[in-house]
């Protein structure tokens, strides 16, 4: 039912792609994360709540049509719907029904907590597409209310001593996810420009985020101290603007120690949009599926561990996107 090709996966019987990294005529969007929507298709289907990060994203004018999750929209004789991943605000696989056959596309996913993005669901089919980002079993994620109580304790310890806390995250899912995990009683949170700008989008959409001020906005001459920094990326700019800062990557690749000691940042916290090992293993038993097919990232690991259990698994040809963490 999905082919995958130089646009990225196409569906044959319903004639549309799902994120396409180049043009054409039917999208079908998982999420707003730039190495899954790209500009320049002629329509794009995809969850509501991921309509307005399009706008912002690829151009206010674009023809987007947004739909609830479990909703079905027919095309061509395949019935498409979108289901809960939990990865961002929005996200979603895309369930294909045809000819009494059931394949899920799971996009980017993960099984734990998220203050914003909707829980992820199984849903059970014949074939799943698997994403494999972090498919190695080294990868085991912290509960979230431990990581939490570890961004709280560095962010207090700088605030004693009289630094700025600057954290590294992605502007859409991460970014919102380390607003609602923090205790925001410790003192106030800033934003640089990406991660003030999606934040206003999301907002404006409904989405009930801590209060943050645009670091843009703030005058120069008030002091940081005791503040947290939410930013893309950390460079020498924001650096002499923050002064004596403490600053720290949000990141599953913290997981490992070689990553955290190339990174240059103070601190490395264990937060992943994506799922770990063992919430992969288990998904992919919820989804009672009959083929797995494993996509970008550790691919021959899972498709090894899952044909050892007796399962149907392939590696699903890679159609070069890059991914997002």
């Amino acid at each position: 039912m999905l082919v995958p090709t130089s646009h990225g996966l196409y569906c044959p019987q319903g004639d549309f792609f799902i994120d396409p990294r180049r043009s054409v005529a039917r999208a079908v969007i998982t999420h707003g994360h730039s190495d899954h929507a790209y500009r320049g298709m002629d329509a794009y289907l995809c969850t509501q709540e991921t309509v307005p990060i399009l706008r912002h994203r690829l151009g206010a004018h674009g023809h987007y049509h947004g739909v609830r999750y479990g909703e079905t929209v027919v095309m061509n004789g395949v019935r498409v719907s979108f289901h809960p991943a939990g990865h961002v605000i929005g996200s979603a696989q895309v369930r294909l029904e045809y000819a009494g056959e059931v394949w899920v596309v799971s996009g980017d996913y993960k099984r734990q907590a998220d203050p914003f993005a909707v829980s992820f669901e199984p849903v059970r089919c014949s074939t799943f597409i698997t994403e494999t980002t972090f498919g190695l079993p080294i990868y085991r994620w912290p509960s979230p209310s431990v990581v939490a109580a570890e961004i709280n304790n560095w962010w207090r310890e700088n605030a004693a001593a009289g630094r700025t806390s600057i954290i590294q995250a992605y502007s859409l899912g991460k970014a919102q996810r380390i607003m609602g995990m923090v205790d925001a009683s410790i003192g106030p949170m800033m934003a640089t420009s990406a991660v003030h700008a999606m934040n206003t989008v999301l907002a404006d959409a409904g989405h009930a985020l801590p209060p943050w001020k645009n670091l843009a906005a703030v005058d120069r001459n008030e002091p940081l101290t005791g503040s947290l920094v939410i930013t893309t990326g950390i460079d020498a700019a924001l650096l002499r603007r923050c002064k004596d800062a403490a600053t720290a990557s949000a990141s599953g690749w913290m997981a490992i120690r070689g990553f955290r000691r190339r990174g240059n940042h103070d601190r490395g916290f264990v937060v992943s949009d994506h799922t770990d090992w063992p919430d992969l293993m288990r998904t992919i038993r919820e989804t009672g599926a009959e083929r797995i097919l494993a996509t970008h990232g550790s691919t021959s690991a899972v498709v090894r561990t899952l044909q050892e259990q007796g399962l149907q698994a392939a590696e699903l040809e890679d159609v070069g996107m890059e991914r997002t963490e």
